[in-house]
């Protein structure tokens, strides 16, 4: 996606329409004209995030249910629309080929096969996944036991290819938590090209940009020169059954920068967290608060992280390119005092 599909000028409609509206971007086409449904490409899919989700037979949760479509089931997405008043913070419904289901259980994703590249750089070269999900293999084998699944555009790090036991070109990731290393089907990543990653804005002084989090609207808002460049939806810090995890308000800075990283906290039976490939961090608080993509709900517009800025994959891949330090492409992380102006309010 381009930087010109992905910023728009937001005085073109009020905030309570975008707050409406907004969630149309979740499907990644989005920052089309609002108050127009997007069309969509013929080949996009949806994937179930939740343990289940329910099918209805119009666009409501107070219309019959069909049937329960479970977690990592994929299926066609035909139209994106705009359903009831309820839930007020996400009215976006996907129409299926059988009926309708909320948007904030299922994942906009693709499947888009790749050929494998052989000559990866040293240290090795970031990569999406471009499939709804893909497994990760402790071994070349891929009958051996899975380490993780992977999913849609999560960025990971190749540092080799070879093949498979089967003869299946695989990808070698380096985990940047554990420092393991996983195999995975290479034609499920697209290695990403550093202009791809390139800074947005690079003549506007640092001075001159800055991020606010509403808190309060659970949007995000860029301004360069005090003018709003970009906005887009977002779920942040919530209360949990073992304690309060609200996102920090004040002044804060994007000094330190991955384009992927594991994250991993506490008991998984106890609202911890596991999630490998989180992808285009850009943390702001040394307790590890930042902006990343999402791939574990689809529902922004309410409070739901542990304190961090959960936005779509396409919208932290804006910010992590529009905010400063810039990262090269080839580096991991990056850690700079001087970072892009965050305002939590």
């Amino acid at each position: 996606m381009t930087e010109q599909l992905l910023t728009y000028n937001i005085n073109l409609i009020s905030r309570r329409d975008f707050l409406k509206l907004g969630g149309l971007s979740l499907l990644g086409l989005a920052m089309a004209p609002f108050g127009q449904v997007p069309s969509l490409a013929s080949n996009q899919q949806g994937r179930v995030i939740f343990d289940s989700v329910t099918i209805y037979d119009l666009p409501s949760f107070s219309a019959n249910a069909l049937r329960q479509a479970w977690a990592d089931s994929v299926f066609p997405i035909l139209e994106v629309t705009i359903g009831d008043e309820e839930p007020a913070h996400n009215m976006v419904w996907y129409r299926l080929e059988d009926g309708y289901v909320h948007s904030g259980g299922v994942q906009p994703v693709k499947t888009i096969l790749n050929q494998p590249i052989w000559e990866i750089p040293t240290g090795g070269q970031l990569a999406e996944v471009t499939v709804p999900y893909t497994d990760a293999y402790w071994e070349t084998d891929l009958h051996h036991e899975v380490a993780y699944r992977f999913y849609y555009e999560t960025t990971h790090w190749v540092v080799g290819t070879l093949y498979g036991r089967d003869g299946t070109p695989l990808y070698q990731i380096m985990d940047d938590r554990w420092d393991l290393l996983y195999y995975v089907p290479a034609r499920h990543l697209r290695l990403i090209p550093a202009s791809e990653v390139s800074t947005l804005s690079p003549d506007v002084p640092a001075e001159e940009k800055r991020l606010e989090v509403d808190t309060a609207n659970q949007v995000v808002i860029a301004y360069e020169y005090d003018k709003q460049v970009f906005i887009t939806k977002a779920a942040t810090g919530a209360e949990f059954s073992n304690g309060a995890f609200y996102t920090p308000a004040g002044r804060h800075y994007t000094n330190y920068k991955m384009p992927s990283r594991h994250m991993a906290a506490g008991n998984l039976a106890y609202n911890g967290f596991d999630l490998p490939g989180i992808p285009w961090v850009s943390y702001i608080t040394e307790k590890g608060v930042a902006f990343h993509g999402t791939y574990w709900h689809n529902d922004y517009g309410r409070p739901r992280s542990h304190g961090c800025i959960n936005l779509t994959s396409q919208a932290s891949k804006w910010i992590y390119r529009w905010t400063l330090p810039a990262v090269p492409a080839d580096q991991r992380s990056i850690y700079d005092e001087a970072g892009t102006a965050v305002d939590v309010v």
